[in-house]
């Protein structure tokens, strides 16, 4: 998304607030803390007046260092506790953002994470909700806190002296100027700053998926320079807007001390004039000195604001990706739970308005209970089929019906906890086997997971294992065999004791053993509920009660296997050529 659409949006302060609001009142306790150290700050000048008074006249200066002291330590205690509180809080509000933001990325419609860089995601989670800690402390209380100070420091300022604070007042302007110039280009370079972060995560996340892949390419150097490249770019942002930041600070530090020597040289004029005392001069320099802080706190407040307002649209954008309605999860069919009954009617479907379709018009009905088979040439748009009724995506037109009710009338939760799905490459998450076993039924108890783990022939995976069950399988399940995981798939997808269970070339990785084994068990499965399979091995597809042959995207025929032979030239060609593969 672009930056000019990200614009379109609420303004970031008010983006801010919605992530602050829940925190208010430790925040207004913050901000309390340090407008009571700031006040005590404020007091110090007038009580060094004091004390040079009464040294001058020959009084006692012990009530005047007593108040000093007090001072001094209440202003320490006071700003730890403040700190403590706005810096526990900005922690809180950073929790909140991620907690808030990860929930809405797993709800993540597929058609936005097909068009999105997973490593860029991961950057708006964790670095971009990092800088929300210094916009929440620097930004929204320094603000705050800095500007009453500040305001309240001139006002001490003007009662002291007003010609002085005129003086100051002047040179104060003039850096405001120059500082309304560099804001704007802080603020460009912090987005351009995140954003080479998010493409940094994104290549990195590319590279480190498929490593293997790399390593057995040789492509190692040329990755390497697109990264270097990706964390070059990335640097020279940052630099760009740290230059920036620097310039604002270093401009507000050079107006203070411009600020001290005109008000020293006026002041001097003025007590040697005895308009006023050395007293007053003192007492004004030491504001000229608090008066640096909270200048400071305002300047840092306004440029983290502008680094703040980057990660904050970056944050949004995300958000404004399309999502799934959040849904609380559904109970799982009970055991002994009818069937399915799925069917398709003149659907037509693409991935995306400037692609083809894969669909032209597919219908087809697979009645509850039994095993139907997809079958046809790569592309035809088989896996389509079992996306759409996950409801991974949904259609272009026509309709979709589960049990003769449309998909789209389905609770999302609801309809899936009807569904088993094994998908095409198997996928195997990062922890333990028994973790990926439970991933779709954690209630599942042991004597259930023991029979599944028997059913699908992964007891002696198990006995070989270090650990057995609770033996982490690696990231992306990189210490088990591509079998094995297929394995893991098909157990994980029966232990939900699915109504209708979708398998995408499932066994495609397994030995002839063990492929034979599973295939006895998804026909005893089919006895009891519907099983949908995409096959290309002709031992499948000769087992299943129904057979739907696809082709470009089209339904072309429906039958059992000694049908089809005759009935149909592409499936004879297919089940042909199968054969000969495998008896090759």
């Amino acid at each position: 998304m672009s930056t000019a659409e990200t614009e379109t949006g609420p303004p970031a302060w008010r983006l801010l607030l919605t992530y602050v609001r829940p925190h208010r009142r430790t925040l207004l306790a913050g901000a309390l803390l340090s407008l009571a150290t700031g006040a005590t700050g404020l007091m110090l000048p007038l009580v060094a007046r004091e004390l040079i008074d009464d040294l001058s006249h020959d009084r006692t200066i012990a009530g005047a260092l007593l108040a000093m002291s007090g001072l001094v330590v209440a202003n320490a205690a006071l700003g730890g506790l403040g700190s403590y509180v706005l810096r526990r809080t900005a922690e809180s509000v950073v929790l909140g953002a991620r907690r808030s933001l990860s929930s809405y990325l797993l709800r993540l419609r597929i058609t936005a994470v097909d068009r999105t860089e997973p490593g860029d995601l991961m950057a708006r989670i964790t670095s971009d909700t990092t800088l929300l800690r210094e916009v929440t402390t620097d930004s929204l209380v320094g603000l705050g806190t800095g500007g009453l100070t500040l305001v309240a420091t001139l006002v001490m300022m003007g009662l002291v002296d007003p010609v002085l604070l005129g003086v100051t007042l002047a040179v104060v302007l003039g850096a405001g100027t120059v500082l309304g110039l560099i804001v704007p280009r802080i603020n460009r370079a912090s987005r351009q700053a995140q954003d080479a972060v998010g493409v940094m995560g994104a290549a990195l996340e590319r590279i480190l998926g498929a490593l293997r892949t790399v390593k057995a390419s040789g492509a190692e150097p040329r990755e390497e320079r697109a990264l270097h490249a990706a964390a070059e770019e990335s640097w020279r942002q940052s630099v760009r807007a740290a230059k920036w930041s620097a310039a604002a600070g270093n401009t507000a530090g050079l107006a203070m001390q411009i600020a001290f020597i005109t008000v020293l040289a006026v002041g001097g004029a003025r007590v040697a004039t005895e308009a006023i005392d050395v007293g007053t001069l003192v007492a004004f320099l030491l504001f000229v000195f608090y008066l640096m802080s909270p200048i400071q706190q305002v300047v840092g407040a306004v440029t983290q604001y502008q680094t703040g307002k980057a990660a904050l649209a970056r944050i949004q954008d995300a958000l404004r990706l399309p999502a799934e309605p959040p849904v609380r999860p559904a109970p799982l069919p009970s055991p002994g739970a009818e069937p399915a009954a799925v069917a398709f009617q003149d659907v037509r479907f693409r991935y995306a308005d400037d692609l083809p379709y894969i669909h032209h018009g597919v219908t087809f009905d697979v009645p509850a209970r039994g095993m139907t088979a997809f079958v046809g040439p790569s592309g035809a748009g088989k896996t389509t089929v079992f996306s759409l009724i996950e409801r991974f995506y949904d259609p272009g037109s026509g309709e979709i019906t589960l049990d003769g009710r449309s998909l789209a009338d389905w609770e999302l939760a609801s309809l899936r906890a009807a569904i088993g799905y094994v998908e095409q490459d198997a996928p195997v998450l990062s922890g333990s086997l028994r973790d990926n076993l439970l991933l779709g039924n954690p209630e599942a108890d042991d004597g259930a997971l023991a029979a599944v783990v028997k059913t699908t022939r992964l007891d002696g995976l198990v006995a070989r294992l270090p650990n057995g069950l609770d033996t982490l399988v690696g990231h992306r399940g990189t210490r088990l065999s591509g079998g094995e995981r297929q394995r893991v798939a098909i157990a994980r997808a029966l232990l939900r004791r699915p109504r209708l269970l979708l398998l995408d070339e499932a066994t495609s990785q397994l030995d002839a053993v063990n492929e034979a084994a599973l295939r006895d068990t998804v026909a005893d499965v089919a006895r009891t509920t519907t099983v949908l399979v995409v096959a290309h091995r002709l031992s499948t597809v000769t087992m299943a009660d129904r057979i739907v042959v696809m082709d470009a995207g089209r339904v072309r025929a429906v039958g059992t296997h000694r049908e089809l032979v005759t009935a149909d030239p592409l499936y004879a060609e297919l089940a042909a050529t199968q054969f000969l593969a495998a008896g090759g």
